[in-house]
């Protein structure tokens, strides 16, 4: 354990990827402060959460607003850094797409209102990038990509949407602000209970996924794996910009089916399904070039 090192937030730690990335900032000797999202009642994670403040002397639990710009401003005084993670285990609307917007705007508001804060990693996704019209004429999809906006409105991509939105809100806001981000740009989620413990976002994410599928931008990332990237994200003084994350890409049919099985119960193959043995394997067409780099220990 290191005294020496920094505290930091994680907003909202009680997320499926925040709550990792919570676990491994405390592994690592970080004092952290778990901000949770104010919510009907008190979700199983947020349980664990309180559940590790109780043994855990390096953790502080806040519950915030996210609507509330002050109430996050409490929980980031005295950090350096804030890892964003903003997601909905139930689900994705075009209400919610607006909400996580606004949420995204205040904490960077928030972020530069915290003059002890050096760097903020947002965590996204990869459907912030994939997701237009003649999804397959694209050479190669790499950090330079954005969804686009209509295309996700019109085939009702809410996931996509939001993702695409708050994250450039964030990005705007944080260059108008001058302040140091970078984002992590995820792959579909996987890990254990997943199912359980974020089945809304892992189904919304998936909408379209016969599409994705077929234009090699179908990946999916481990958990554990995904909050170890936004930790050196943090860690590493040269990281900049967007990264995208993800341990595989889904390109052939038996790839497809054991995806799907790791999803059960939330997805599932029709009674006595079995694997046709097809042998079309689909290309892939995502570019990890800048994630290899910052694995490797030089970021740029």
């Amino acid at each position: 354990m290191d005294p020496d090192k920094p505290t930091v937030c994680v907003l909202d730690a009680s997320t499926y990827v925040g709550f990792w990335i919570l676990k491994g900032l405390l592994s690592r000797g970080y004092t952290v402060r778990a901000a949770i999202q104010k919510k009907g009642g008190e979700t199983e994670m947020e349980k664990k959460i309180k559940e590790l403040e109780r043994v855990e002397e390096k953790l502080e639990v806040f519950t915030v607003d996210m609507l509330d710009y002050h109430s996050i401003l409490v929980a980031l005084k005295g950090c350096s850094a804030l890892f964003c993670c903003l997601d909905c285990s139930d689900g994705y609307d075009d209400k919610i797409v607006d909400f996580e917007v606004r949420g995204a705007i205040n904490v960077v508001e928030a972020c530069a209102q915290t003059y002890s804060m050096h760097k903020i990693v947002f965590s996204s996704s990869l459907t912030a990038a994939i997701w237009r019209e003649n999804i397959g004429s694209t050479k190669d999809v790499d950090e330079r990509c954005w969804s686009d906006e209509e295309f996700c409105r019109r085939k009702k991509l809410w996931h996509a949407l939001a993702k695409t939105l708050s994250e450039k809100a964030a990005w705007a806001l944080a260059m108008d602000r001058m302040l140091n981000m970078v984002s992590v740009n995820a792959g579909l989620v996987l890990g254990p209970g997943v199912a359980q413990q974020n089945p809304g976002s892992t189904m919304s994410y998936l909408k379209g996924a016969a599409q994705m599928y077929e234009n090699g931008v179908l990946a999916f990332v481990n958990v554990s794996f995904l909050a170890d990237v936004h930790i050196r994200a943090f860690e590493d003084q040269s990281t900049t910009g967007r990264y995208f994350c993800f341990n595989q890409i889904v390109k052939t049919e038996e790839e497809a089916i054991t995806l799907a099985k790791s999803l059960s119960p939330l997805l599932s193959l029709p009674p006595r399904y079995e694997c046709q043995g097809s042998e079309e394997v689909y290309a892939e067409r995502l570019r990890t070039t800048k994630l290899n780099k910052l694995i490797e220990g030089t970021a740029c």
